[in-house]
């Protein structure tokens, strides 16, 4: 019989108990509210049902009409030439007609372009797949953008209210409204932006529950080992790949278009008042120094430093090649200090490209007929008309036996319906934050705010309503938090009258896109109804 070894009767040391108590894992778990939730096949279910519904929404004839359109006079061509060049170049004027016929070729030599290269690169992709000479090939990708949008929106809105059918309820408001509709099937950068925006949103709200479980399972254990001394500030919590995620879909949106730095902006502050939060609420007494301490510094990086590295990584065409615009800048102009020597030189290049094109947006003056205040945007003041063809009988669009003349139009005119009462659902936000403390309103207003506040700093320059798609789905949302007010338990006149409401609302905001849906994918219709579509001048 072989000897037992000494360490085998060695009595074991106790085990750190970390399930006990208003600090075990369990209860800071349920403070914080990450306690986990069982999953039903519905949670996958109806977001994917409204899915289906704004892909048919976006795809059905999505070659109409079969030419470009508003902007997509330079984004599609910009796109062509990237794919061939790997940097934009110049094309001839009056190009349009033969490019969708896909028998245009862009001039030798770089084109001046404003904006970042990752929206064209998608815009490619589609391109690629379906060919450059029809309208299926440059939308397509942002079909592909738009109807996966409303996919998130459904789930970040069941994640937020904890509620599957409001979920599908902000799904479907944001399936249906004509303004994100047309955004979907046409070939501009902004539906890119949007949905980067949003995805990253996404990421944050998965980070949110991340962190905090993560915090009451470290906080625990500390608790257990060191006792109420481990509450001063709590634990370090290190990386989160679901903010570095978010980080990084930040910078995608930022590689569409710049503004999404006021996303990044706002984002990046937002985690961190989570996070703060979190350990107030799980009871670390320093909670703010310790969440700037152990948390910011890591939520920086994450935020700023993956969006930068998604950022450069965008301009990868641009860097590999020798003929962009200012590609070789540095050349021409040595570095002027000892730092600045120690920055590649087509960094350098890329830095002054970006100090002239901000320079451009800055003075971005032009009149133009859609241009819209951003004052005007919640209101819908000014929505802008991408298409219009009008036609007598027998002529052009309009059938022979036609009663009269004929128009086809593709206007951004939102859903008013939708549009005008999410603004109610602005001030309802505004009213759970200021009087509950509510965080759900407090980060959708904030998203909100950096999409539409953000613009008040250049008043002079030339903006369109369009840009107001990047912060869309957010005010969806709102509409479904507000709306979720008539659910709550204990609300007079009971559960079966808000039920009813909600429903009722949903109706109408169905119907009335309904009734605009002929303007919003370019049917043919009689003249008359269009006019009766065009609620006020300013439409038109």
């Amino acid at each position: 019989m072989e000897p037992v070894p000494a360490t085998a009767l060695a009595p074991r040391p106790a085990a750190v108990a970390v399930d006990d108590g208003p600090f075990g894992v369990a209860a800071l778990r349920a403070r914080l509210g990450v306690s986990a939730a069982p999953l039903t096949r519905w949670h996958w279910i109806l977001p994917l049902l409204v899915t289906v519904i704004a892909g048919v929404l976006r795809f059905t004839n999505l070659a109409h009409p079969d030419q470009l359109i508003f902007d997509e006079t330079y984004y599609p061509k910009d796109a062509y030439s990237l794919l061939e060049s790997g940097y934009e170049r110049r094309w001839d004027e009056d190009v349009n007609d033969a490019f969708a016929r896909g028998e245009a070729e862009p001039l030798e030599g770089a084109a001046y372009v404003v904006h970042p290269p990752l929206g064209k690169w998608l815009i490619g992709l589609g391109m690629l797949a379906f060919g450059p000479d029809n309208g299926v090939g440059w939308r397509f990708s942002a079909a592909v953008a738009g109807t996966l949008s409303v996919l998130l929106v459904a789930l970040a809105t069941q994640h937020l209210l904890r509620s599957v059918s409001l979920g599908a309820v902000a799904g479907l408001l944001l399936a249906v409204e004509g303004h994100h509709l047309v955004m979907s099937r046409i070939g501009l950068l902004d539906i890119f932006l949007s949905f980067f925006v949003l995805a990253a949103f996404a990421a944050l709200l998965a980070d949110r529950v991340h962190g905090r479980r993560l915090l009451a399972a470290r906080l625990a254990h500390d608790v257990a080992r060191r006792g109420r001394d481990a509450l001063a500030s709590g634990p370090w919590l290190g990386w989160r790949p679901w903010r570095l995620l978010a980080g990084v879909l930040l910078g995608a949106g930022c590689a569409v278009k710049l503004s999404g730095l006021a996303f990044m902006a706002a984002f990046g502050l937002l985690t961190v008042l989570w996070d703060m939060s979190a350990r107030r609420t799980a009871g670390v007494r320093r909670w703010a120094w310790a969440g700037v301490e152990k948390d910011g510094l890591y939520a920086f990086v994450a935020v700023v430093g993956g969006g930068l590295v998604a950022y450069l990584a965008s301009w990868t065409g641009w860097f590999v090649t020798e003929g962009g615009y200012y590609r070789d800048w540095h050349r021409d102009n040595p570095p002027g200090g000892l730092l600045a020597g120690l920055v590649p030189g087509p960094l350098r290049s890329l830095w002054h490209y970006h100090v002239e094109s901000t320079t451009f947006h800055q003075g971005l003056t032009s009149p133009h007929d859609y241009a819209a205040n951003p004052w005007t945007w919640p209101f819908m003041g000014r929505p802008v008309s991408y298409y219009y063809e009008g036609a007598e009988p027998g002529e052009g669009i309009c059938p022979p036996d036609a009663a009269g003349a004929c128009s086809a139009a593709i206007t951004d005119i939102a859903n008013p319906f939708v549009w005008w009462t999410g603004l109610a659902a602005v001030l309802v936000c505004v009213w759970l934050l200021v009087r509950h403390r509510d965080w759900r309103a407090g980060a959708l207003l904030g998203a909100y705010a950096a999409g539409q506040l953000v613009w008040f700093l250049w008043p002079e320059r030339t903006m369109f309503f369009f840009y107001t798609i990047a912060y869309e789905p957010f005010l969806v949302m709102m509409i479904a938090l507000a709306l979720s007010l008539l659910l709550r338990p204990g609300r007079r006149p009971g559960p079966r009258w808000g039920s009813a409401l909600v429903l009722a609302y949903m109706t109408i905001a169905v119907a009335v896109s309904l009734f605009f849906l002929p303007v919003w994918i370019g049917d043919v219709i009689p003249y008359d109804q269009w006019r009766w579509r065009m609620w006020f001048s300013s439409w038109i």
